[in-house]
């Protein structure tokens, strides 16, 4: 067997021997470093905001319902799935306990920790093990790509998992550095997979959807014959929409209209685009504190009126402000893939390393990825469309760092890739030389 072929073999023992150093040091930080003692300002809020609100609410017997401030009556404000965890966890271990905050960041290690094996497998098809392993153990111990697993009681880590995975599934039924031979590897059980991934993503993080389409063609397009692929990929579709119908159904019982994911659109255009908007997501007026008007306003009209009103209003203000929210618009793109400037807190000095770090990884997974489109590597123009699709509608409405954390195993993978290409190579030397 050639050197290049073993490098291109997949070996599950070293990804798991990876996802346990990757966990064992998320779980050591998060004792060590206390980030399950959340901060008790606002009524525990920063303990998983909107969601563990809802999660108290369901735990309570009021439903899904409350998202800010007392009881407002049933919410949409975001999707079901990871609420539903912390719910689970608050019944388990008490509401807003130091316990359930140590089970729901043990929880997010899991998932975050595990994303290394997927990585791992991304690398080894699509480039060398050289690099399969060079990633997966930067994703394993890498302070930037950890932190959300270990400070944030929120749903990235899953949503990444979630994601990570159906890239791989899309790698192996496309057969990529798989067998040529293989006849069966678009099996009905890998559609059906398929669809429920993204059904579970779809209540985790809908923003993802945007590549969805792209996703399922390009695995599509793979399929022999194509009437089987299409067969299949329907049946996907009907259990995508399957996973989605209970909670849409749900939101048309509780509002009487039709809400698919979920109903804060308006309020996020408002909050992000209208008066006193700068692109920083530091000028929402969203309904937090009691008393507060806009509370107040929540209250009164119920959340889909409220929504409601908050659009019109700030599509009003973006039809009389073109060039402003032109100019917000550019610079979320720019926050997206250089930094979210934080609010002045810390040193000065720690600010500028953050940011530093974070512009060069995506500096480095841009490249890495323009290297891999120039080099024809296997599922680039996939990787691309996800870099394309996955930020679009953030650049829209607001932006945060952690939108970002789904496309960093990928970032992870092209930045060794980039650098493994750039390493000089051994010059041959013929007999006799």
């Amino acid at each position: 067997m050639s050197a290049d072929s073993t490098s291109k073999q997949f070996t599950p023992s070293r990804p798991w021997f990876l996802f346990s150093a990757g966990f064992l040091v998320r779980v050591l930080y998060i004792i060590f470093a206390h980030t399950y003692r959340i901060r008790l300002l606002q009524d525990h809020f920063q303990f998983a905001w909107e969601m563990g609100r809802v999660a108290r609410a369901l735990v309570t017997g009021y439903g899904y319902a409350d998202p800010f401030v007392g009881h407002t009556g049933p919410t949409a404000w975001v999707p079901p799935l990871y609420p539903l965890l912390i719910a689970a966890v608050f019944k388990l271990a008490g509401i807003y306990t130091a316990q359930s905050a140590w089970i729901l960041l043990t929880i997010n290690s899991i998932f975050s920790a595990a994303t290394s094996i997927f990585i791992y497998e991304i690398a080894s098809r699509c480039y060398s093990r050289k690099v399969a392993v060079w990633s997966a153990w930067i994703w394993a111990l890498y302070p930037a790509f950890l932190q959300y697993a270990v400070h944030w009681i929120w749903e990235m880590s899953l949503t990444t998992f979630l994601f990570t995975w159906t890239l791989v599934l899309a790698l192996r039924m496309r057969g990529i550095s798989g067998s040529q031979k293989d006849a069966s590897r678009q099996t009905t059980a890998r559609w059906l997979l398929f669809g429920l991934l993204w059904g579970l993503i779809a209540l985790s993080n809908s923003t993802l959807l945007l590549f969805l389409p792209i996703c399922g063609i390009w695995i599509l397009l793979g399929a022999r014959p194509l009437s089987s692929g299409f067969k299949n990929a329907t049946v996907s579709a009907l259990l995508f929409l399957a996973i989605l119908a209970p909670w849409t159904i749900r939101n048309w019982r509780a509002f009487h209209t039709f809400v698919p994911m979920r109903d804060n659109l308006g309020a996020e255009i408002e909050a992000g685009s209208g008066p006193g908007s700068n692109g920083f997501p530091f000028v929402a007026t969203l309904p937090l504190v009691e008393r507060d008007p806009q509370t107040m306003l929540y209250k009164s009209l119920g959340e889909i009126r409220y929504v409601q009103l908050q659009g019109s209003l700030g599509k009003a203000y973006i039809a009389a402000h073109p060039a402003h929210y032109a100019l917000i618009t550019l610079k979320r793109f720019y926050f997206f893939w250089v930094s979210v400037p934080h609010p002045v807190e810390g040193s000065a000095l720690a600010e500028f390393f953050r940011e530093l770090n974070y512009c060069f990884l995506s500096i480095t997974g841009i490249l890495g990825l323009a290297l891999s489109l120039k080099k024809r590597a296997p599922a680039a123009g996939l990787f691309a469309w996800a870099f394309l699709l996955l930020p679009l509608t953030y650049y829209f409405l607001s932006v945060n760092a952690r939108f970002r954390h789904p496309l960093e195993p990928l970032i992870a993978i092209l930045t060794v890739y980039l650098f493994q290409s750039t390493s000089p190579r051994r010059p041959k030397y013929r007999e006799g030389s």
